[in-house]
């Protein structure tokens, strides 16, 4: 573990704390409100968040390695967050919660073990026209930010 690796896991961590105990505190109908301008229920967006980051660690371990991320576009990531939004429909806030718990750990362990050369290597991404990204960029775009740009969405829903 180093400094950099450390502080990004621990916004990983910070994000994702906030955005669960923001959730924990609502209603079963603030949980089924919808997010304007997403349009996904309130606890779809918490599970998404959640269910995502394996993903998003998956595509930042790419690039440390120096391996290009082909074939993620915006289109396919769309038609990931429907296809998980019409599965996860009815999803207890209970079980969002603990996901979100055991994969943002997760997320935060596997960045913790990155070097600074990992974070630093940069290859082509398909999703950014190919655009040679790095590590830590696509951790900060993708995992790190992931909650806090969900909370900010979920919280404006409910006007608090």
């Amino acid at each position: 573990m180093n400094d950099r690796s450390e502080a990004l896991a621990a916004r990983l961590e910070d994000g994702a704390t906030a955005l669960a105990a923001f959730a924990a505190t609502l209603s079963d109908t603030e949980w089924q409100t919808p997010v304007p301008h997403d349009g996904r229920k309130i606890g779809v967006v918490v599970h998404h968040v959640a269910s995502v980051y394996p993903i998003e660690i998956h595509l930042a371990s790419l690039l440390a390695a120096g391996q290009p991320i082909t074939a993620v576009t915006w289109d396919a990531v769309h038609k990931m967050n429907r296809d998980h939004a019409k599965e996860n429909d009815g999803i207890a806030k209970e079980a969002a919660l603990a996901l979100l718990a055991t994969n943002s750990a997760a997320a935060a362990a596997a960045i913790r073990a990155l070097s600074d050369a990992q974070l630093d290597r940069a290859a082509p991404v398909s999703l950014n026209s190919d655009a040679p990204l790095t590590c830590q960029y696509m951790l900060e775009e993708h995992a790190v930010r992931h909650s806090y740009h969900h909370l900010a969405g979920i919280r404006a829903a409910l006007a608090r």
